[in-house]
């Protein structure tokens, strides 16, 4: 049964009344690839808050507290300034707010690099402070010892290879991974250092559909896409790209809504009422007893 603890639903906003299912658990997303095949695909979406998690849970069988919060809510022009104290805040509100899926928290730019005992320290912090399942790693070949080192002493590794923008400034850009026939094999090498070092799933981010799928084939763990191919073990998407939140987003982004429309509509009608003193209303008012 899940932790979450029962709250009083009148007077908070933020947390979920508790519901009678089981969080998914590592060994169970990685049984979800039997015999090299996927039959029910995962599904992923990142989440940074406790009511966002509220809503996608039951959709999903993972929540990525991803790095791209720097981007999405504080407005940084990359990853590369997000620190651990933002991934943790932000990784525990989202456990909170889950009861259901498997929280996957990214682990940020210089939190890992320099050393597998670096990386332990980390993500025990991580982990510790938000109640996450597993934390994610960008990197394949270079990173293979640290997931090793991590999975070995009970820390859940998902790998990240492909586009990873952490590195993008080593990348030179955002482009999609895969046209030479260097990266190529680069990328399929990645795929099968991260499965072997002990990941128990990996992203495969912004590279060449054929190398995706080769990819996918390759290793006995999920693999989820991300400007991949549909024929991985699941996708991922940044929520508020696919909620339509954003006027810029990636080529690999299906928007599925238009909210950032519905939200100026509100703001503009609110902005009129307000203006015109028809808000605050009877309705919202509080008057003496009579």
């Amino acid at each position: 049964m899940s932790t979450t603890f029962k709250l009083d639903t009148s007077t908070s906003r933020a947390n979920p009344t508790p519901q009678p299912r089981k969080r998914l658990t590592v060994p169970v997303i990685q049984r979800r690839k039997f015999e090299g095949k996927t039959e029910d695909p995962l599904v992923m979406l990142t989440a940074y808050t406790a009511r966002t998690a509220q809503l996608l849970d039951a959709h999903c069988d993972m929540l990525l507290v991803g790095d791209s919060l720097g981007q999405v809510i504080y407005g940084l022009p990359s990853t590369l300034s997000v620190t651990l104290d933002m991934m943790c805040n932000h990784g525990a509100a989202v456990v909170r707010g889950s009861y259901h899926s498997l929280v996957v928290v990214d682990m940020p730019f210089g939190s890992y690099e320099q050393s597998p005992q670096q990386a332990f320290e980390s993500a025990s912090r991580i982990m510790s402070e938000t109640g996450c399942a597993a934390v994610k790693l960008e990197g394949g070949q270079t990173m293979a010892e640290t997931i090793a080192f991590l999975s070995q002493r009970g820390i859940p590794v998902m790998g990240h290879i492909g586009l990873t923008p952490q590195a993008v400034n080593a990348l030179g850009g955002y482009a999609a991974r895969g046209r030479s026939q260097e990266e190529h094999e680069k990328i399929l090498a990645d795929a099968k250092a991260v499965a072997d070092a002990g990941a128990f799933a990996m992203v495969a981010e912004g590279v060449l559909e054929p190398i995706a799928i080769a990819a996918t084939q390759s290793v006995d763990i999920p693999v989820i896409g991300i400007g991949a191919s549909a024929r991985c073990d699941g996708q991922v998407l940044v929520t508020e790209d696919m909620l339509g939140m954003f006027e810029r987003t990636a080529r690999f982004v299906k928007r599925y809504h238009n909210i950032s429309q519905q939200i100026e509509q509100a703001a503009e009608k609110y902005a009129g009422d307000v203006r015109d003193r028809s808000f605050p209303g009877p309705d919202q008012l509080y008057q003496p007893k009579k």
